[in-house]
């Protein structure tokens, strides 16, 4: 049985270049809400924060933001969802996200997305969770990442075996398969490697 009851999703405040990123973010904030699952994210109403949000709502999902104090107007806070969290710092919504979720999808985003989506890896290598962590490479975005990734690990920078922590998947379709296979606090099968 399926333990996932929410996911929190890392994602850019902005659009980005290509409408693969925004349609990505709607079909995963339906598909999110088709299968019961309640949307974490960063309480923005703008840029692929807002679509996803806004797509999980629609279809009649659960939608919860988290957003601190001094980024609530720069990234105008959605007072449209089910719940809007203000805390006072980074830190603070980056540790109620996890605290408040079941797996990790990362969408297209800039450097607030790596932050976030690094910290949840770090605190995996370090087993401070094992919650699974996906990757939604919509329009090829995470690319050069992985391309990153593999390089620090054939330069002995990071461990081969951590791999295991994270998975980069093309569709939204596929990325809703893999999580329905896992039990929260699991980690995604690694034959998908």
């Amino acid at each position: 049985m399926n333990l996932i009851k929410s996911i929190c999703v890392f994602c850019g405040s902005k659009p980005g270049a290509d409408p693969r990123y925004a349609e990505a973010a709607h079909a995963l904030g339906q598909g999110l809400a088709e299968r019961g699952i309640a949307l974490v994210y960063g309480g923005g109403r703008v840029g692929l924060m807002g679509a996803v949000a806004d797509a999980c709502k629609d279809a009649g999902g659960r939608v919860i933001g988290v957003i601190p104090d001094f980024l609530e107007h720069r990234e105008i806070g959605h007072r449209a969802i089910d719940e809007l969290i203000v805390v006072d710092s980074m830190h603070a919504r980056k540790r109620l996200m996890v605290d408040r979720s079941d797996a990790f999808v990362v969408l297209p985003g800039g450097f607030g997305t790596l932050d976030e989506t690094f910290e949840v890896l770090t605190w995996a290598q370090l087993a401070l969770h094992a919650k699974p962590i996906l990757f939604l490479n919509a329009g090829g975005y995470w690319d050069p990442l992985a391309a990153l990734i593999h390089h620090m690990m054939t330069q002995g920078l990071v461990e081969h075996r951590l791999k295991n922590l994270y998975q980069f998947v093309e569709t939204v379709p596929e990325l809703l398969e893999l999580l329905s296979k896992v039990k929260a606090g699991g980690l995604v099968p690694s034959d998908k490697f």
